[in-house]
This record gives structure tokens, sequence and C-alpha cells, in this order.
């Protein structure tokens, strides 16, 4: 835990917010305007300017690519007409130009990919600070744990799915306009080559320009539709799928972070056992998935090929009878499969926009839950505990503070308290009680009422359980959440020779993960040597000392006085070796399912007395 305890939190859900808690907005106004809201400011932000000019920079790309089939198209009917002549000249023309359509394609892509690449990891860049910014501010990452809903596994939402969402839209977004491109260009040559075609109803002739547009269009939009209604399946599967993965990844991580206890309980079957169940989920809605893509391949299949050799049927009858060149042939199939192609995109894409929805889904929970959770912190006033600091205060105080569960279950009923400056309190009792109380005055439980109001300007300092030790070196540790820069050999030599691991003042400078290779005793120990570098005014203790033997923990919290004899101490334990270390107890008890607050009196031991 940090000890910023600076501003307000807040909770307290309605019965509207739960239910709506991770209920996708599955309306496409709704889900558009909720992914615009989230990701759009990245072109109205600080760095729009060079944003826009990526973006235009893309778009006249985007065109030179659009202009490199067009090129090819009336290079084909040059050279099936050369061909068609016996031109060697002409060939040779014709071999000339596409030596430098090539070398114009190359240009064209290589700049557009640059540009592309470096769009798409700038917008993935800036979701992932701002949906981190969200997360991982006064505690919200741990209190979005206890709201229902939607976003669980959010590291995989951050890495993987936010990665989705910006790549994917901007692959799709490009392949959009390229086919929307296409299609005008090729719409107005298909026109052109098409002719007038005449026939006969019901004794009158009737002239149709443009009749291999139509056809083309009526082609596209049956085999459009067709697409559409098998692939719909594939949406639900692919999204499924998603988040059977994340499931089995998060399972995996939570064994990689608790691997040593696991070890110690040798619950390797329990975890194989619980492991196998969730990737029986993953290969569920990966045979889900291969099934809805089966039947899509099927109708793709059969509708890639009859794209190819449709267009020269259609266009042959015309050739036979001489109307035409075998270069206006070519050019008219070749105008005719492109402009299919362009009208296919829902086709072509169906798979990857099903996937790219789900991902943005999954991103959109999480910011959605984020939003909700701060909407109650900050929107309703007295519907969640606040801690503030402030300047005329020189105690810890406590005004009508009750604290709930998420839910709304009441935990500890509303109680006054002021704790003094240099007090040593002792909290003890209901268990679960307690450790909502510490967090409370921590600022990372907000549900519940009342005010908790800290000094300002001063050093406050939480030391929970199990410190946390970040995988860095043991300099990095011993200062965090400072940087290693500024903690200096000597004062963290001091530090760690002080509460008994002298061992580790060679590793200063090591990488490790001391949360592996440390004893749980050594890591509470750790957690004094930052208790003695940070020097705080203002001390929270939560089982603290819980693994240490009793005269490791009486040698410690010994130190503790003798070090920071002017800090104020809140202690969270239930060891009766604690109580000579504190003057004031206060027991929270559970009686018929409510807690109340009960203070007791006591006079701190001379050391004589407490080691008798």
């Amino acid at each position: 835990m940090t000890d910023d305890t600076d501003g307000k939190t807040g909770g307290g859900k309605t019965g509207d917010d739960q239910s709506a808690a991770g209920r996708p907005d599955n309306g496409a106004p709704g889900f558009t305007r909720r992914f615009l809201m989230l990701a759009g400011g990245y072109w109205f932000g600080r760095t729009r300017v060079t944003v826009w000019a990526m973006t235009v920079a893309l778009v006249v790309l985007t065109i030179g690519q659009v202009s490199i089939p067009v090129l090819i198209n009336l290079w084909s009917e040059r050279l099936f007409d050369a061909l068609e002549q016996r031109s060697m000249d002409r060939l040779m023309t014709m071999i000339g130009l596409v030596g430098l359509i090539i070398v114009y394609n190359i240009v064209i892509v290589v700049l557009h990919l640059r540009v592309k690449r470096r769009l798409q990891m700038g917008w993935r860049d800036w979701l992932t600070r701002k949906l981190l910014e969200d997360w991982l501010r006064r505690g919200r990452h741990h209190q979005i744990a206890y709201l229902p809903g939607e976003h669980d596994n959010p590291d995989g939402r951050i890495a993987e799915d936010i990665r989705i969402t910006a790549e994917v839209a901007i692959d799709l977004g490009h392949s959009l306009t390229y086919c929307a491109l296409l299609l005008v260009s090729f719409t107005n040559i298909l026109w052109m080559l098409s002719g007038t075609l005449t026939v006969t109803v019901f004794g009158s002739e009737l002239s149709v320009p443009g009749h291999l547009l139509y056809v083309a269009l009526i082609y596209a939009v049956v085999g459009t539709s067709i697409a559409m209604l098998i692939g719909q399946p594939l949406v639900n599967a692919v999204n499924r799928r998603q988040g059977y993965e994340a499931d089995f990844r998060f399972a995996l991580a939570r064994i990689r972070e608790n691997g040593q206890t696991i070890a110690l309980l040798h619950g390797e079957s329990a975890e194989r056992g619980h492991l196998t169940g969730l990737f029986a989920g993953v290969a569920r809605g990966w045979n889900r998935q291969t099934a809805a893509l089966a039947n899509m391949m099927v109708f793709s299949a059969s509708y890639s090929v009859l794209s190819a050799a449709f267009p020269i049927l259609v266009a042959a009858p015309r050739y036979i009878t001489g109307a035409i060149t075998l270069g206006v042939l070519m050019q008219t199939a070749q105008a005719f499969q492109q402009t299919v192609g362009a009208l296919s995109w829902p086709i072509d894409n169906l798979p990857r926009a099903a996937e790219w929805r789900a991902s943005v889904e999954r991103v959109l929970n999480l910011h959605d839950a984020l939003v909700r959770l701060d909407r109650e912190v900050c929107d309703v006033p007295d519907g969640h505990i606040q801690v503030v600091r402030a300047d005329e205060h020189k105690s810890l105080t406590f005004t009508g503070v009750a604290i709930d569960e998420p839910n709304g279950t009441a935990v500890v009923h509303s109680f006054d308290l002021e704790v003094r400056p240099g007090d040593r309190v002792l909290i003890g009792g209901d268990a679960t009680a307690t450790i909502r109380l510490f967090r409370a005055v921590a600022g990372v439980w907000p549900w519940g009422r009342g005010l908790i109001t800290l000094p300002a300007h001063t050093r406050v300092f939480f030391m929970p359980e199990r410190p946390y030790l970040p995988h860095a070196t043991l300099r990095a540790v011993l200062a965090y959440p400072g940087t290693a820069s500024s903690l200096a050999d000597d004062k963290a030599a001091d530090a760690l020779v002080s509460v008994g691991l002298p061992d580790l003042v060679d590793r200063l400078d090591s990488l490790d993960r001391w949360d592996e290779v440390l004893s749980v005793p050594e890591r509470q120990r750790l957690g004094f040597a930052r208790l003695l570098i940070r020097r705080p005014d203002w001390i929270f203790l939560e089982d603290a000392t819980d693994s240490l033997d009793p005269p490791a923990e009486e040698e410690l919290l010994t130190l503790m006085e003798r070090e920071l004899p002017n800090a104020t101490l809140l202690t969270i334990g239930h060891h009766a070796g604690l109580d000579a270390h504190h003057g004031r107890k206060l027991v929270l008890e559970r009686t018929n399912g409510a807690v109340t607050l009960r203070e007791e009196v006591r006079e701190v031991l001379p050391a004589t007395e407490s080691a008798a």
C-alpha cells in the first residue's frame, strides 16, 4: 500500500448500477458511441497535430494504393491487345511500364506500412496509458475487484485487448477506405466497358447501359447477405473463446505469482485440475469457433472460385461476337473482380471484425466499470467514506464512520474516534471488520459513510500483512514506491542490519524475485526496513508481525519504538505480545451479525515487566 490518502474515495451502489454492470451494449449506436468516447480522444489530445498529419498521410497513401490496380487494369488492356496483335514493340513497352508500376508500388506500400504501424502503436500507447491511469489510481485496481460485472482479468484486457482494439481498428478502417475508393474507381471503368446491352421485352427493345455493373452489384449483395447470415454465429463464438482464453491466462499468472505457497502446500494436483477445467473451456471455445469458421469457409471457397470465373463468362459473348477485343475482355473481367471484391468487404473481414468487436467490448467493460466506480465515489458526497487531509487537524479523527460491504451490507456501525499524535493504538476483534477499517483509513475502501481526517503535511506509512516486493533490485524494493537512486548505500545497509537481515547487505543491487527468494518472516522484516528508511509520522500496521516468532516480534516492535519514539502507531493484530506496546486498544465485536467498536484503555508496561 502507499501512503497517498489525499483526496476522497467513495462507494455505495444502486440496484440499477449493479444490474448494468457488465451488461454489454449490443446495439450498434450504443457500441459506436461508447467506443468513440473511450478511444476518440487520441485525435484531440495534445499530440493531435501529429496524429492528424499521420491520418491524412495514411489516407493519401491509401489513394496511392488504389491507383495501383487501376494502373494494372489499364496496363492489362494494352498488354492483351499487344499479344492479340502480336506486336513485339508494344510488348517491350508494356514490360518497361510494369517495371515502373512495380517501383511505384514498392514506395507506396513501404511508406503506407510505416505510417500505419506508427499510428497503430501511438493509438495503443495512448489508450493503454489512459486505462492504466484510471485503473492504477487511488486503489481503483483493488476496489474494482469487488464490483459485479464483466470486467475480470484487467491485465489481459489492457495488454491484449487494447492491442487488438487499436491495431485491428486501423486495419479495418484502412481496408474499408481502400475498398470504398476501389469501388468508386472501378464502378466508372466497368460502366464504360459494359457498353449498352439491348434486350427484347414483350417485343420491345430495351437498352441497358452499364449492365455489367448491375450484375456485379447483384452478385456482391447476394454473396454478402449469405455470408452475413452464415457468419453471425462466428461473432458469438469469437467472443466466448476470448473470455475462456483470458480466464486461462489469468489462472496461469496466479500460479506464477503464488508458486512458493502452492509448492509448500503441495497443491500442484489441485492447480492442474483447475487449469485442466479452464483449458477445457478454451477447447470448447476453439471448437465452436472452428465449426463457425468451417461453415464460413464452405461459402468463401465457393465464392472466391466463382468470382474468378464469373466475370469472364459474363463478358465472353461480347468478345466472341467481335464487339470487344481480348484486351477489353480481360480489362472487363478485372474491373468486375475489383468491383465485386470491394463490395465483398464484409465477407472478407467478418471474422476479424468479430474478434475486434469482442476485444473492444472487453476494454469497454473495464472502462465502464472504472467510470461507474468513480461515479459512485465522487458523485455521491454522503454515500461513501471520505478520507481528507486538513491543516487545522493534528489528530486522526473518525466522524460518523460506518463501514459497509460493496453490496451495502453493514460491516461496522457508525462510530466516532480520535487518535492523538503519539498514541499507540491496537485494533483487534472481528478479522473482517479490522481489515476493512485498515483499508478505509488507507483510502482504498470507500464503501460506507462518514469522514476520516488525517493531519496535513505528515508522512504516513501503511504496512500490509505481506509487503509487496516488486521484481527489481533489492535497493529498489527497499525504496518502493520511491526510486532506487534516492536510497544511499549506508542508509539501506543500516536498515537491513537493524531488522536482522545483514546477509542481504551485499545484494543491494542484485535483481531477483524477492517474493520467492525470501521467506515470509524475512519479507516482514524487510517491511520494517522500509519503515526505518521512510521514518514516517503515522504508522499503520496490518498483522505485520504475524509470521514472526515472539522474540523476533518483540525485537522489531522495540526497535520501532526506539527509532521512531514520536510516531503515532495504529496496529491491527491479534497476538497477546502486541498489548505491551500499545497504550490503547480498540475491539471490534460482532454481536448478532453487527460489529460495534469498544475501547479498552491499556497502560504500556515497562520493558522489564514486559520481558518478565
